[in-house]
């Protein structure tokens, strides 16, 4: 099985982009890209009180983290999960916890601004905790949480070997892009008028060329 070195691990939170539009990804993650508007200042207030991992706590048979960092080597991604839930079984099938007795399940929690999505992008995110939680307990976990916070619901995700494929499949093409330093070329769709990077994006001039050529090119031209 390969293993990806540490140069070669990439954000997992950017399946989100890289599902929503491979441009968007390449902008952020290869060219440096990035614009804040109202959506993403508040998604990350939001993740910052997850991650607080001062706020990890003990409620009987449950261990609640925050913050929980982990890295796959064999998927090339790395991360921080909001949340973590840990259930202690009455057998010794689960995770063993470093100070903690007995055997857990595990059930990662991830937390959104808004309201469910129509996409993949959430649940694919959490799949792909999932499966790196997976690898550093050496553990199976069989489903997670989406927590909206609109609708202040959770909504069950399962991950099935479906879901699991299609994760490690986009992960795949993810590490491809990297590899190349391929940025796609414009492709409008409806979705670019909710995109935090319509401004730099460029399209009616960028039809070809990458967003760092068309700085380079032409501002650098008025210097």
């Amino acid at each position: 099985m390969k293993e990806y070195t540490d140069e070669e691990i990439l954000m997992l939170s950017g399946i989100q982009h890289f599902i929503f539009c491979r441009r968007q990804w390449a902008l952020i993650h290869l060219e440096n890209q990035w614009q804040e508007n109202l959506k993403t200042t508040e998604g990350m207030l939001m993740h910052e009180k997850c991650h607080n991992e001062d706020l990890s706590e003990s409620l009987g048979d449950i261990f609640i983290m925050r913050g929980l960092r982990f890295t796959s080597l064999s998927l090339g991604v790395s991360g921080q999960c909001d949340v973590v839930e840990f259930y202690k079984r009455r057998d010794n099938r689960g995770a063993i916890l470093y100070g903690k007795s007995g055997s857990w399940d595990i059930c990662p929690i991830e937390y959104k601004r808004g309201r469910n999505k129509y996409g993949d992008e959430d649940i694919s995110q959490l799949c792909g905790q999932a499966l790196c939680l997976e690898e550093m307990f050496a553990c199976k976990i069989d489903y997670g949480y989406l927590y909206y916070g609109e609708t202040r619901k959770r909504q069950k995700v399962i991950f099935t070997n479906e879901l699991r494929e299609q994760v490690k499949a986009m992960i795949n093409e993810m590490h491809e892009y990297y590899r190349r330093g391929y940025t796609p070329k414009v492709k409008t769709t409806p979705k670019c008028k909710s995109c935090s990077l319509k401004e730099l994006c460029l399209p009616k001039l960028c039809r070809n060329i990458s967003v760092s050529n068309y700085y380079a090119k032409n501002l650098g031209a008025n210097e």
